[in-house]
Parts: structure tokens; C-alpha cells; sequence
């Protein structure tokens, strides 16, 4: 019985704010979420440093992070796809 094994790791997809570091992106997750006093919805965000070992992905694309093991001090997410390359002015 062959069955596609799901990944338990969590993964989340945002925009590449950051690619100054070296084999590292800052990507901003943004959720839009009920608020839990007055029920506004509200929009949040967080800030994840990706490793991109290549340095392919560059300011502005839309990337996939999945989780992984601590890479760093601040880097516990590898950048896994491109989704949506950025808009070029």
C-alpha cells in the first residue's frame, strides 16, 4: 500500500520584505483574524527569516516557508517555493 505520506510541518506563504542577508529572507506573514473582545476583524502580521540558499528568491515575490529545524538564532524556516514573482515598475 503506497500512500503520499502529508508533512506535519507547518508552512505559510507571504511577501519577501527583506533579501539583504546572505542565504536569508525576511518574509511578512500577514492574517486577517476576529478580534477577540469586540469581533472587528483585525489585520495581523509577523516576520520570518527564511533560509534561501540559492538567493533566488528577491525583494517583493511571494514566497512558501515551511518550518524546519533551527538553522540559526532566528531562522527556523526554509524558504520552499516561488508562488508569485514580483511586479516589475
Amino acid at each position: 500500500m503506497t500512500e503520499a505520506k502529508t508533512s506535519l510541518k507547518r508552512t505559510l506563504i507571504g511577501k519577501v520584505v527583506s533579501d539583504k542577508r546572505a542565504k536569508t529572507v525576511t518574509v511578512l506573514i500577514e492574517r486577517r483574524v476576529k478580534h477577540e473582545l469586540y469581533g472587528k476583524i483585525v489585520g495581523k502580521s509577523s516576520k520570518y527569516h527564511a533560509h534561501d540558499e540559492k538567493g533566488e528568491y528577491k525583494l517583493g515575490d511571494v514566497i512558501e516557508i515551511t518550518e524546519s529545524r533551527p538553522i540559526s538564532k532566528t531562522k527556523n524556516w526554509v524558504a520552499t517555493r516561488l508562488v508569485e514573482k514580483a511586479a516589475v515598475v
